[in-house]
Protein backbone atom coordinates (compact mmCIF):
# COMPACT_ATOMS: atom_id res chain seq x y z
CA UNK A 1 0.00 0.00 0.00
CA UNK A 2 1.42 3.45 -0.64
CA UNK A 3 1.22 6.47 1.65
CA UNK A 4 0.81 9.76 1.06
CA UNK A 5 0.44 12.60 3.50
CA UNK A 6 -1.23 15.80 2.73
CA UNK A 7 -2.70 19.31 4.39
CA UNK A 8 -6.05 19.36 2.98
CA UNK A 9 -7.74 16.78 1.91
CA UNK A 10 -11.08 16.96 -0.28
CA UNK A 11 -13.47 13.64 -0.55
CA UNK A 12 -15.83 14.68 -3.76
CA UNK A 13 -15.15 16.97 -6.53
CA UNK A 14 -18.65 18.62 -7.17
CA UNK A 15 -19.04 22.40 -7.22
CA UNK A 16 -17.88 22.90 -3.21
CA UNK A 17 -15.47 20.22 -3.23
CA UNK A 18 -13.05 21.97 -6.60
CA UNK A 19 -13.70 25.51 -5.52
CA UNK A 20 -12.20 24.69 -2.02
CA UNK A 21 -9.61 22.29 -3.77
CA UNK A 22 -9.02 25.92 -5.95
CA UNK A 23 -8.88 28.64 -3.40
CA UNK A 24 -6.80 26.09 -1.13
CA UNK A 25 -4.18 26.02 -4.00
CA UNK A 26 -4.02 29.48 -4.54
CA UNK A 27 -3.40 30.42 -1.03
CA UNK A 28 -0.33 27.40 -1.42
CA UNK A 29 -2.02 24.87 0.76
CA UNK A 30 -1.32 21.49 -0.05
CA UNK A 31 -4.41 19.64 -1.40
CA UNK A 32 -5.42 16.44 -2.80
CA UNK A 33 -8.47 16.20 -4.37
CA UNK A 34 -10.28 12.18 -4.65
CA UNK A 35 -13.26 11.91 -6.87
CA UNK A 36 -14.57 8.96 -8.17
CA UNK A 37 -16.27 10.33 -11.46
CA UNK A 38 -14.96 13.51 -13.48
CA UNK A 39 -14.59 16.63 -11.65
CA UNK A 40 -18.17 19.19 -11.58
CA UNK A 41 -19.79 16.54 -9.41
CA UNK A 42 -23.27 15.86 -9.94
CA UNK A 43 -23.78 20.12 -11.01
CA UNK A 44 -21.44 19.59 -14.03
CA UNK A 45 -22.27 16.34 -15.25
CA UNK A 46 -25.54 15.34 -14.59
CA UNK A 47 -27.18 17.95 -13.09
CA UNK A 48 -27.72 22.12 -13.27
CA UNK A 49 -25.67 22.45 -16.63
CA UNK A 50 -26.49 19.63 -18.76
CA UNK A 51 -30.28 20.18 -17.62
CA UNK A 52 -30.21 23.72 -18.91
CA UNK A 53 -28.56 22.38 -22.10
CA UNK A 54 -31.30 20.21 -22.56
CA UNK A 55 -34.34 23.26 -21.47
CA UNK A 56 -32.76 25.38 -24.06
CA UNK A 57 -32.76 22.99 -26.88
CA UNK A 58 -36.44 21.85 -25.79
CA UNK A 59 -37.41 26.16 -25.83
CA UNK A 60 -35.71 26.30 -29.81
CA UNK A 61 -37.53 23.08 -31.00
CA UNK A 62 -40.91 24.27 -29.60
CA UNK A 63 -40.53 28.18 -31.12
CA UNK A 64 -39.53 26.73 -34.32
CA UNK A 65 -42.53 24.54 -34.03
CA UNK A 66 -44.89 27.34 -33.17
CA UNK A 67 -43.21 28.92 -36.07
CA UNK A 68 -44.57 26.56 -38.09
CA UNK A 69 -47.97 27.60 -37.68
CA UNK A 70 -49.75 30.98 -37.26
CA UNK A 71 -46.86 32.76 -35.66
CA UNK A 72 -47.45 36.42 -34.64
CA UNK A 73 -44.18 37.33 -35.47
CA UNK A 74 -44.95 36.82 -39.55
CA UNK A 75 -42.04 33.62 -39.67
CA UNK A 76 -43.47 30.89 -41.53
CA UNK A 77 -41.17 27.83 -41.42
CA UNK A 78 -41.71 24.11 -42.11
CA UNK A 79 -42.64 21.71 -39.11
CA UNK A 80 -39.29 20.79 -37.61
CA UNK A 81 -37.49 17.59 -36.24
CA UNK A 82 -35.17 16.84 -33.89
CA UNK A 83 -32.35 14.22 -33.61
CA UNK A 84 -31.92 14.05 -29.79
CA UNK A 85 -29.07 11.80 -30.02
CA UNK A 86 -26.93 14.62 -31.84
CA UNK A 87 -28.90 17.09 -29.19
CA UNK A 88 -27.63 14.85 -25.71
CA UNK A 89 -24.31 14.71 -27.83
CA UNK A 90 -24.53 18.67 -27.99
CA UNK A 91 -24.56 18.52 -24.46
CA UNK A 92 -22.33 16.48 -23.56
CA UNK A 93 -20.13 18.64 -25.56
CA UNK A 94 -20.76 21.45 -23.54
CA UNK A 95 -20.45 19.18 -20.20
CA UNK A 96 -17.10 18.08 -21.57
CA UNK A 97 -15.81 21.52 -22.28
CA UNK A 98 -16.78 23.15 -18.70
CA UNK A 99 -15.20 19.47 -16.74
CA UNK A 100 -11.71 20.47 -18.64
CA UNK A 101 -11.59 23.70 -17.56
CA UNK A 102 -12.16 22.62 -14.03
CA UNK A 103 -9.50 19.79 -14.28
CA UNK A 104 -7.17 22.51 -15.71
CA UNK A 105 -7.53 25.07 -13.07
CA UNK A 106 -6.80 22.40 -10.22
CA UNK A 107 -3.55 21.24 -12.08
CA UNK A 108 -2.94 25.22 -12.63
CA UNK A 109 -3.33 25.72 -8.72
CA UNK A 110 -1.21 22.36 -7.75
CA UNK A 111 -3.82 20.42 -6.86
CA UNK A 112 -3.39 16.59 -6.78
CA UNK A 113 -6.55 14.60 -8.20
CA UNK A 114 -6.69 11.40 -7.23
CA UNK A 115 -9.33 9.64 -9.14
CA UNK A 116 -11.03 6.50 -7.21
CA UNK A 117 -13.10 5.93 -4.06
CA UNK A 118 -12.34 7.41 -0.62
CA UNK A 119 -12.58 5.03 2.55
CA UNK A 120 -12.82 6.99 5.40
CA UNK A 121 -10.63 5.46 8.09
CA UNK A 122 -10.72 7.94 10.59
CA UNK A 123 -10.60 12.11 11.07
CA UNK A 124 -7.05 12.16 9.96
CA UNK A 125 -6.44 9.07 7.83
CA UNK A 126 -8.17 7.91 4.03
CA UNK A 127 -7.87 4.94 1.33
CA UNK A 128 -8.41 5.92 -1.43
CA UNK A 129 -9.37 2.58 -4.21
CA UNK A 130 -8.00 3.73 -7.06
CA UNK A 131 -9.83 3.13 -10.78
CA UNK A 132 -8.38 1.60 -13.28
CA UNK A 133 -6.98 3.24 -16.03
CA UNK A 134 -9.48 4.22 -18.50
CA UNK A 135 -12.67 3.66 -16.80
CA UNK A 136 -14.84 6.79 -17.20
CA UNK A 137 -18.17 6.49 -15.56
CA UNK A 138 -17.45 6.96 -12.06
CA UNK A 139 -18.87 3.51 -10.81
CA UNK A 140 -17.54 1.66 -8.36
CA UNK A 141 -14.11 0.42 -9.22
CA UNK A 142 -14.16 -3.39 -11.43
CA UNK A 143 -10.56 -5.26 -11.27
CA UNK A 144 -7.42 -4.80 -9.39
CA UNK A 145 -6.60 -0.98 -8.62
CA UNK A 146 -4.05 0.64 -6.68
CA UNK A 147 -5.23 1.60 -2.87
CA UNK A 148 -3.56 4.47 -1.60
CA UNK A 149 -3.65 5.68 2.65
CA UNK A 150 -2.98 9.30 2.29
CA UNK A 151 -3.03 11.07 6.21
CA UNK A 152 -4.01 14.42 6.36
CA UNK A 153 -4.59 17.53 8.65
CA UNK A 154 -7.47 18.59 7.52
CA UNK A 155 -10.44 16.44 5.75
CA UNK A 156 -13.39 18.71 4.17
CA UNK A 157 -16.44 16.12 3.36
CA UNK A 158 -18.06 17.54 -0.21
CA UNK A 159 -20.02 14.18 -1.06
CA UNK A 160 -22.68 16.16 -2.10
CA UNK A 161 -25.98 14.75 -2.74
CA UNK A 162 -27.98 11.70 -4.74
CA UNK A 163 -31.66 11.27 -5.89
CA UNK A 164 -34.50 10.00 -3.11
CA UNK A 165 -35.82 6.46 -5.04
CA UNK A 166 -38.68 5.48 -4.17
CA UNK A 167 -38.89 1.90 -2.72
CA UNK A 168 -41.64 0.86 -4.60
CA UNK A 169 -40.61 2.54 -8.09
CA UNK A 170 -37.09 1.72 -7.64
CA UNK A 171 -34.66 2.84 -11.04
CA UNK A 172 -34.94 0.41 -13.82
CA UNK A 173 -35.03 1.68 -17.04
CA UNK A 174 -38.92 2.34 -17.15
CA UNK A 175 -38.80 4.32 -14.09
CA UNK A 176 -35.76 6.91 -14.42
CA UNK A 177 -34.02 9.66 -12.41
CA UNK A 178 -32.90 13.10 -13.69
CA UNK A 179 -29.62 11.71 -14.62
CA UNK A 180 -31.30 8.92 -16.99
CA UNK A 181 -33.98 11.87 -17.99
CA UNK A 182 -30.91 14.24 -19.37
CA UNK A 183 -29.52 11.64 -21.74
CA UNK A 184 -32.21 9.96 -23.57
CA UNK A 185 -31.19 7.44 -26.43
CA UNK A 186 -35.07 8.19 -27.87
CA UNK A 187 -38.22 10.25 -26.22
CA UNK A 188 -40.91 8.69 -25.37
CA UNK A 189 -44.42 8.95 -26.47
CA UNK A 190 -45.83 9.65 -22.92
CA UNK A 191 -43.68 10.53 -19.69
CA UNK A 192 -45.31 10.71 -16.24
CA UNK A 193 -43.41 12.64 -13.95
CA UNK A 194 -44.13 12.24 -9.74
CA UNK A 195 -42.91 15.37 -8.23
CA UNK A 196 -43.92 18.73 -8.84
CA UNK A 197 -40.78 20.58 -7.50
CA UNK A 198 -38.54 22.42 -9.58
CA UNK A 199 -36.55 19.49 -10.81
CA UNK A 200 -39.59 17.31 -12.26
CA UNK A 201 -40.91 20.49 -13.57
CA UNK A 202 -37.70 21.79 -15.32
CA UNK A 203 -37.69 18.40 -17.15
CA UNK A 204 -41.62 17.64 -17.59
CA UNK A 205 -41.31 21.01 -19.24
CA UNK A 206 -38.84 20.17 -21.69
CA UNK A 207 -39.89 16.90 -22.75
CA UNK A 208 -42.88 18.15 -23.41
CA UNK A 209 -42.10 21.25 -25.56
CA UNK A 210 -39.62 18.21 -27.13
CA UNK A 211 -43.22 16.95 -28.02
CA UNK A 212 -43.71 14.13 -25.55
CA UNK A 213 -47.32 14.05 -23.95
CA UNK A 214 -46.47 14.67 -20.60
CA UNK A 215 -48.75 14.32 -16.84
CA UNK A 216 -47.22 15.76 -13.82
CA UNK A 217 -48.11 13.65 -10.47
CA UNK A 218 -47.93 15.64 -7.13
CA UNK A 219 -48.59 14.55 -3.47
CA UNK A 220 -49.23 17.79 -2.09
CA UNK A 221 -52.29 20.54 -3.24
CA UNK A 222 -50.46 22.55 -5.41
CA UNK A 223 -47.06 22.59 -8.18
CA UNK A 224 -43.96 23.80 -6.56
CA UNK A 225 -45.22 23.96 -2.92
CA UNK A 226 -41.54 25.83 -1.56
CA UNK A 227 -42.24 28.91 -3.31
CA UNK A 228 -45.41 31.27 -2.44
CA UNK A 229 -48.35 30.57 -4.31
CA UNK A 230 -48.88 33.68 -6.14
CA UNK A 231 -45.41 33.08 -7.39
CA UNK A 232 -46.32 29.94 -8.97
CA UNK A 233 -49.62 31.27 -10.99
CA UNK A 234 -48.33 32.11 -14.12
CA UNK A 235 -46.20 28.87 -14.23
CA UNK A 236 -49.39 26.41 -13.57
CA UNK A 237 -50.98 28.60 -16.17
CA UNK A 238 -47.90 28.04 -18.54
CA UNK A 239 -48.08 24.32 -18.21
CA UNK A 240 -52.22 24.42 -18.99
CA UNK A 241 -50.93 26.25 -22.05
CA UNK A 242 -48.35 23.37 -22.86
CA UNK A 243 -51.06 21.14 -22.57
CA UNK A 244 -49.10 18.84 -19.71
CA UNK A 245 -51.97 17.38 -17.39
CA UNK A 246 -50.92 18.58 -13.57
CA UNK A 247 -53.09 16.23 -11.22
CA UNK A 248 -52.48 17.47 -7.98
CA UNK A 249 -53.28 15.95 -3.77
CA UNK A 250 -52.05 12.27 -5.62
CA UNK A 251 -50.56 8.99 -4.52
CA UNK A 252 -48.15 7.24 -6.84
CA UNK A 253 -48.13 3.56 -5.12
CA UNK A 254 -46.13 1.79 -7.83
CA UNK A 255 -46.25 -0.41 -10.80
CA UNK A 256 -49.37 -2.49 -12.15
CA UNK A 257 -48.64 -6.28 -13.38
CA UNK A 258 -48.47 -4.65 -16.96
CA UNK A 259 -46.33 -1.84 -16.17
CA UNK A 260 -49.20 0.76 -15.80
CA UNK A 261 -48.67 3.66 -12.95
CA UNK A 262 -50.88 3.16 -10.04
CA UNK A 263 -52.05 6.50 -9.62
CA UNK A 264 -54.53 6.71 -6.24
CA UNK A 265 -56.43 10.62 -5.80
CA UNK A 266 -57.53 12.30 -3.31
CA UNK A 267 -60.74 11.09 -3.09
CA UNK A 268 -58.79 7.54 -2.42
CA UNK A 269 -60.09 5.80 -6.01
CA UNK A 270 -57.22 4.12 -7.92
CA UNK A 271 -56.56 4.18 -11.62
CA UNK A 272 -54.14 2.69 -13.94
CA UNK A 273 -51.74 5.40 -16.12
CA UNK A 274 -50.55 4.03 -19.76
CA UNK A 275 -47.11 5.91 -19.59
CA UNK A 276 -43.96 4.41 -21.38
CA UNK A 277 -41.26 6.15 -18.95
CA UNK A 278 -41.82 7.45 -15.03
CA UNK A 279 -39.26 9.89 -13.94
CA UNK A 280 -39.48 10.20 -9.96
CA UNK A 281 -38.12 13.36 -9.16
CA UNK A 282 -39.19 13.80 -5.52
CA UNK A 283 -36.13 15.72 -4.03
CA UNK A 284 -32.18 14.77 -2.97
CA UNK A 285 -30.78 13.62 0.49
CA UNK A 286 -27.24 14.28 1.31
CA UNK A 287 -25.04 11.20 -0.08
CA UNK A 288 -23.76 9.47 2.89
CA UNK A 289 -23.18 5.81 2.35
CA UNK A 290 -20.08 4.48 0.65
CA UNK A 291 -17.91 6.71 2.22
CA UNK A 292 -17.08 5.70 5.94
CA UNK A 293 -18.82 8.07 7.44
CA UNK A 294 -20.00 6.15 10.24
CA UNK A 295 -15.95 5.90 11.45
CA UNK A 296 -15.89 9.75 12.32
CA UNK A 297 -17.51 11.06 15.52
CA UNK A 298 -20.15 13.77 13.43
CA UNK A 299 -23.81 14.90 14.44
CA UNK A 300 -26.53 14.43 12.16
CA UNK A 301 -29.14 17.30 11.40
CA UNK A 302 -31.66 13.97 10.22
CA UNK A 303 -29.68 12.83 6.80
CA UNK A 304 -27.46 15.82 6.61
CA UNK A 305 -24.44 16.09 8.49
CA UNK A 306 -24.58 19.08 11.21
CA UNK A 307 -22.23 22.02 10.94
CA UNK A 308 -21.11 25.48 12.34
CA UNK A 309 -21.46 28.56 10.62
CA UNK A 310 -17.73 27.89 9.62
CA UNK A 311 -18.63 24.51 8.25
CA UNK A 312 -16.69 22.67 10.87
CA UNK A 313 -18.70 19.89 11.85
CA UNK A 314 -18.20 18.24 15.83
CA UNK A 315 -14.66 16.72 15.17
CA UNK A 316 -11.98 18.74 15.21
CA UNK A 317 -10.37 19.80 11.68
CA UNK A 318 -12.96 17.89 9.84
CA UNK A 319 -15.27 20.06 7.55
CA UNK A 320 -18.34 19.63 5.44
CA UNK A 321 -20.18 21.64 3.11
CA UNK A 322 -22.82 21.50 0.03
CA UNK A 323 -25.58 19.22 -0.27
CA UNK A 324 -23.79 17.20 2.47
CA UNK A 325 -25.21 19.38 5.15
CA UNK A 326 -28.40 19.75 3.94
CA UNK A 327 -30.98 22.26 2.20
CA UNK A 328 -30.63 24.85 0.46
CA UNK A 329 -28.92 21.95 -1.99
CA UNK A 330 -27.62 24.67 -4.08
CA UNK A 331 -24.61 24.50 -6.08
CA UNK A 332 -23.37 28.46 -5.31
CA UNK A 333 -23.59 27.55 -1.24
CA UNK A 334 -21.47 25.06 -1.71
CA UNK A 335 -19.02 27.12 -3.96
CA UNK A 336 -19.26 29.80 -1.07
CA UNK A 337 -18.93 27.62 1.51
CA UNK A 338 -15.74 25.78 0.14
CA UNK A 339 -14.13 28.89 -0.80
CA UNK A 340 -14.76 29.57 2.95
CA UNK A 341 -13.48 26.92 4.55
CA UNK A 342 -10.22 27.20 2.00
CA UNK A 343 -9.31 30.49 3.41
CA UNK A 344 -9.99 29.57 7.39
CA UNK A 345 -7.58 26.67 6.76
CA UNK A 346 -5.42 29.43 5.63
CA UNK A 347 -5.57 31.76 8.44
CA UNK A 348 -8.70 33.76 7.24
CA UNK A 349 -11.22 34.84 9.71
CA UNK A 350 -14.66 33.74 8.08
CA UNK A 351 -17.90 32.69 8.67
CA UNK A 352 -20.70 31.36 6.69
CA UNK A 353 -23.46 34.26 6.88
CA UNK A 354 -25.10 35.55 3.53
CA UNK A 355 -27.83 37.98 3.50
CA UNK A 356 -29.52 35.77 1.24
CA UNK A 357 -28.80 32.87 -1.16
CA UNK A 358 -31.09 32.75 -3.99
CA UNK A 359 -32.93 30.13 -6.26
CA UNK A 360 -33.81 29.92 -8.89
CA UNK A 361 -36.76 27.07 -11.08
CA UNK A 362 -35.76 27.07 -14.78
CA UNK A 363 -39.58 26.15 -15.57
CA UNK A 364 -41.65 28.47 -18.55
CA UNK A 365 -41.92 30.88 -16.90
CA UNK A 366 -38.60 31.11 -14.47
CA UNK A 367 -38.68 31.91 -11.01
CA UNK A 368 -36.27 33.61 -8.77
CA UNK A 369 -36.15 34.48 -5.22
CA UNK A 370 -34.15 35.98 -2.92
CA UNK A 371 -34.49 36.64 0.85
CA UNK A 372 -37.92 36.89 2.65
CA UNK A 373 -41.21 36.57 1.02
CA UNK A 374 -44.01 38.81 2.35
CA UNK A 375 -45.60 35.73 4.56
CA UNK A 376 -42.20 34.99 5.72
CA UNK A 377 -41.64 38.30 6.96
CA UNK A 378 -44.79 38.56 8.34
CA UNK A 379 -44.16 35.47 10.34
CA UNK A 380 -41.36 36.37 11.78
CA UNK A 381 -43.08 39.76 13.28
CA UNK A 382 -41.68 42.26 10.56
CA UNK A 383 -43.77 45.64 9.92
CA UNK A 384 -43.45 45.47 6.32
CA UNK A 385 -44.14 46.72 2.78
CA UNK A 386 -44.37 44.48 -0.63
CA UNK A 387 -44.96 46.18 -3.83
CA UNK A 388 -44.79 44.02 -7.57
CA UNK A 389 -44.27 45.75 -10.97
CA UNK A 390 -45.95 43.39 -14.02
CA UNK A 391 -44.11 42.49 -16.75
CA UNK A 392 -47.27 43.41 -18.65
CA UNK A 393 -45.93 46.81 -18.46
CA UNK A 394 -42.23 46.63 -18.93
CA UNK A 395 -41.42 47.10 -22.69
CA UNK A 396 -38.45 44.47 -22.91
CA UNK A 397 -40.66 41.91 -21.41
CA UNK A 398 -43.38 42.58 -24.60
CA UNK A 399 -40.28 42.25 -27.10
CA UNK A 400 -39.85 39.08 -25.74
CA UNK A 401 -43.24 37.86 -26.46
CA UNK A 402 -43.59 37.26 -23.18
CA UNK A 403 -45.20 39.35 -20.60
CA UNK A 404 -46.62 37.30 -17.98
CA UNK A 405 -45.14 37.87 -14.41
CA UNK A 406 -43.80 40.04 -12.81
CA UNK A 407 -40.83 41.38 -9.76
CA UNK A 408 -41.72 42.06 -6.09
CA UNK A 409 -39.87 43.39 -3.37
CA UNK A 410 -39.98 43.42 0.31
CA UNK A 411 -39.04 45.90 3.09
CA UNK A 412 -39.10 47.08 6.56
CA UNK A 413 -42.30 49.69 6.82
CA UNK A 414 -39.75 52.05 9.46
CA UNK A 415 -36.64 51.93 7.18
CA UNK A 416 -37.10 50.96 4.20
CA UNK A 417 -34.52 48.02 4.30
CA UNK A 418 -34.76 45.73 1.55
CA UNK A 419 -35.63 42.11 3.33
CA UNK A 420 -36.57 40.18 -0.16
CA UNK A 421 -36.97 40.01 -4.07
CA UNK A 422 -38.79 37.56 -5.55
CA UNK A 423 -39.51 37.34 -9.76
CA UNK A 424 -41.40 35.61 -12.05
CA UNK A 425 -41.09 35.54 -15.50
CA UNK A 426 -39.24 34.92 -18.66
CA UNK A 427 -35.48 35.12 -18.27
CA UNK A 428 -36.10 36.35 -14.97
CA UNK A 429 -32.95 34.30 -13.78
CA UNK A 430 -30.78 36.90 -14.94
CA UNK A 431 -32.17 39.25 -12.20
CA UNK A 432 -30.84 37.28 -9.13
CA UNK A 433 -27.46 38.94 -9.05
CA UNK A 434 -28.76 41.84 -8.55
CA UNK A 435 -31.80 40.73 -5.54
CA UNK A 436 -29.08 39.25 -3.71
CA UNK A 437 -26.45 42.49 -4.19
CA UNK A 438 -29.05 44.62 -3.16
CA UNK A 439 -29.51 42.28 0.23
CA UNK A 440 -25.90 41.84 0.98
CA UNK A 441 -25.27 45.69 0.40
CA UNK A 442 -27.90 46.16 3.18
CA UNK A 443 -29.90 48.65 0.41
CA UNK A 444 -32.98 50.55 1.01
CA UNK A 445 -36.13 51.18 -1.30
CA UNK A 446 -34.37 54.02 -2.56
CA UNK A 447 -31.24 52.82 -2.87
CA UNK A 448 -32.85 50.48 -5.95
CA UNK A 449 -35.58 53.67 -6.63
CA UNK A 450 -32.64 55.66 -7.38
CA UNK A 451 -30.49 54.02 -10.00
CA UNK A 452 -30.58 54.19 -12.96
CA UNK A 453 -31.66 51.48 -15.03
CA UNK A 454 -31.16 50.57 -18.40
CA UNK A 455 -34.03 50.88 -21.08
CA UNK A 456 -35.58 48.66 -22.06
CA UNK A 457 -34.72 45.94 -19.86
CA UNK A 458 -36.18 43.33 -17.71
CA UNK A 459 -33.94 45.26 -14.98
CA UNK A 460 -36.48 48.46 -15.26
CA UNK A 461 -39.42 46.34 -13.21
CA UNK A 462 -36.91 46.11 -10.52
CA UNK A 463 -36.78 49.91 -10.33
CA UNK A 464 -40.55 49.80 -10.98
CA UNK A 465 -41.21 47.98 -7.91
CA UNK A 466 -38.89 49.32 -5.73
CA UNK A 467 -40.82 53.19 -6.34
CA UNK A 468 -43.90 51.50 -6.49
CA UNK A 469 -43.31 50.37 -2.75
CA UNK A 470 -42.38 53.85 -2.48
CA UNK A 471 -45.84 54.85 -3.48
CA UNK A 472 -45.05 56.42 -6.99
CA UNK A 473 -44.32 53.80 -9.54
CA UNK A 474 -44.10 55.62 -13.07
CA UNK A 475 -45.21 53.19 -15.24
CA UNK A 476 -48.03 51.91 -13.55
Amino acid sequence: MVMQSTTLLIIGGGPGGYVAAIRAGQLGIPTTLVEAGEVGGTCLNIGCIPSKALIHAAEQFHDAAGHAGRSLLGIEAAAPTIDIGKTVAWKNGIVKRLTGGVAALLKKNGVQVLRGRAHILDGKTVEVHMAPVGEADGEPVKGRGRTLRIGCDHLLLATGSEPVELPFLPFDGKVISSTEALSPSALPASLAVVGAGYIGLELGVAYRKLGVAVTVIEAQDRILPAYDAELVKPVAKSLKDLGIEVRLSCAVEGLSADGGLLVRGKDATQETLDVDQVLVAVGRRPRIQGYGLESLALEMHGKAVRVDDQCRTAMNKVWAIGDLTGEPMLAHRAMAQGEMVAEIIAGHARRFVPASIPAVCFTDPEVVVAGLSPQEAAEQGMDCVAAQFPFSANGRAMTLASSSGFVRVVARRDNHLILGWQAVGRNVSELAAAFSQSLEMGARLEDVAGTIHAHPSLGEAIQEAALRALGHALHI
